[in-house]
């Protein structure tokens, strides 16, 4: 068979017939009496053979060395050949990331582009101090990967960064909730670090998807994201985080956070007698440490109205001391008033 009916029955150009033959990887059995090439039926079985190893992503020296080594072993290079195509595939990954975020900032032209493949190269430097400087001049520019800053929020590690980051995503306005449904889902994350991360950063996010994800995380299982959540739903006037918060104050528990939070809730109209009679509830309990009573009653310190005055003046009997003292201390405070 001559070079051209191979080449068009094996799909494989006579160029590179040409280039195997130099290269020693397959040579024609003879030649016409014209002196053109003339390849037997084992010829084409072995184009067939390279063709088959090329697939593989075989370099044409190890496929000559596959067909001619009879010591060979395929089992290495089949191993090398998996550890380069994952690599490959990594990169490719890696790059398809970086085009669909660069994609979904909506660039108007090509300073856009380069602008947003600074800020995502500088996001993904070993540097905390480059990380934190991109983080912050993220805001203002445009576009702005919204995901971008999601998945680096989730992942940062040091806390000054951390912060950076969430005040960027907070004034990115988030107009179509794409940040914050992004970082809902990393309260579904198997690691307890970056479901905490993720509501820090939903809580520093002023609107109301944020709001409504907040409420729905005071019934998440992971107690860490129940207590960030009632605390930035405490400073947002949310009455639905008052058990989660006077659980933190019995637990000792960021309990100064939540007592403030308790305050703050207070000042609305009807919900100070609520958050009065929920804490006294706590108090009724006859197991109540000292040390539980000692900070319910400092709790209701800030809470006005005349069930806090009258557990107060309760309390300045108590058995413990300076639970009592305490109370008194309050109460003339109040009285003053």
């Amino acid at each position: 068979m001559l070079i051209g009916d191979v080449a068009r029955r094996s799909g494989v150009s006579a160029r590179m017939l040409r280039h195997y033959e130099s290269l020693g990887l397959v040579r024609p059995t003879g030649r016409t009496e014209a002196g053109y090439r003339e390849y037997a039926g084992e010829d084409i079985r072995r184009i067939f053979h390279i063709e088959s190893l090329r697939s593989l992503g075989l370099s044409l020296r190890d496929i000559g060395r596959a067909l001619d080594d009879p010591g060979f072993k395929p089992s290495e290079l089949v191993d090398d050949l998996i550890g380069q195509t994952r690599e490959r595939i990594a990169r490719e990954t890696a790059l398809l990331t970086r085009l669909r975020r660069i994609g979904a900032a909506e660039p108007a032209d090509w300073e856009d582009v380069l602008q947003t493949v600074a800020l995502l190269q500088a996001l993904g430097s070993e540097s905390a101090g480059k990380r934190q400087r991109a983080a912050l001049s993220a805001v203002g520019t445009a576009p702005l990967p919204v995901e971008a800053l999601v998945e680096a929020a989730l992942s940062e590690t040091d806390p000054n960064v951390a912060g950076a980051l969430r005040w960027a995503l907070a004034q990115s306005g988030d107009g179509d909730g794409g940040g914050s449904a992004l970082l809902a889902e990393g309260l579904g994350s198997r690691a307890a670090e970056v479901r905490k991360r993720a509501v820090q950063a939903i809580a520093e996010i002023p609107n109301g998807e944020a709001t409504a994800l907040l409420q729905a995380a005071l019934t998440h299982s992971d107690i860490v994201v129940r207590r960030y959540a009632a605390l930035a739903l405490g400073a947002r006037g949310a009455a639905d985080a008052v058990p989660t918060l006077i659980d933190m104050i019995v637990d000792g528990t960021n309990d100064a956070d939540a007592a403030d939070a308790l305050s703050a809730l207070a000042t609305r109209p009807g919900v100070a007698d609520q958050i009065a009679t929920r804490l006294v509830d706590r108090l009724a309990h006859g197991t109540v440490a000292p040390s539980v009573r000692s900070r319910l009653t400092q709790a209701l310190a800030d809470i006005p109205g005349s069930t806090a005055s009258r557990a107060l003046a309760d309390l300045s009997h108590d058995e413990d001391r300076a639970v009592a003292l305490t109370a008194a201390y309050v109460l003339g405070i109040r009285d003053a008033r």
